[in-house]
């Protein structure tokens, strides 16, 4: 069984592990797996509860190799008692070259009706350019809402961001002048 796989087979075992604990229960699991050889390291982290108050799981992982280059990516889910919920997802890289980047993304809903949500990326090249945007959108449980875009390209910032009432109309944001 190659590393990732490995990996991948601790992962699920985790995650079924978790999804068979009852709610009222508040129990817990975790696992953690390393392994290490000649040609890199690979680690994977995997966490899970619930309970009255609601559930969680998270997980993530790192792999390298012998050249230098590293790489791994992440994930949580959370939900309330309420009804509320979250999650956020990431990954990274870094190249021995000196290239390097990030992406992630989050989502979030209220029990009350509004959410959130996030995405972007950033890199940089082996020439040290860095580039990258982020969207982010909003909704208040009124119905108002944002939704904005953040953008670098070669080191210049540039952002634009717009507001809306329930009606789809226009609006300051709050911070306009």
């Amino acid at each position: 069984m190659n590393k990732t796989s490995f990996l991948l087979a601790s992962l699920a075992i985790a995650a079924a592990m978790a999804s068979t604990i009852s709610d009222a229960s508040a129990e817990r699991v975790r696992s953690r797996v390393v392994v290490s050889g000649e040609q890199g390291r690979a680690a994977a982290t995997g966490a899970a509860a619930t309970g009255e108050n609601g559930a969680y799981a998270r997980g993530r992982k790192v792999v390298s190799d012998d050249q230098g280059n590293v790489a791994g990516r992440s994930g949580a889910y959370v939900e309330s008692a309420n009804g509320g919920q979250a999650a956020r997802q990431g990954s990274f890289y870094r190249n021995a070259d000196g290239s390097a980047g990030r992406q992630g993304s989050a989502y979030a809903e209220g029990a009350n009706g509004g959410t959130a949500s996030s995405a972007g990326s950033i890199a940089r090249d082996a020439d040290g350019n860095v580039n990258g945007s982020r969207s982010t959108n909003a909704t208040g449980a009124n119905g108002n809402s944002y939704s904005g875009s953040t953008t670098v390209t070669n080191g210049q910032v540039s952002h634009t961001g717009t507001c809306t009432n329930a009606a789809g109309e226009v609006i300051a944001c709050k911070g306009d002048n």
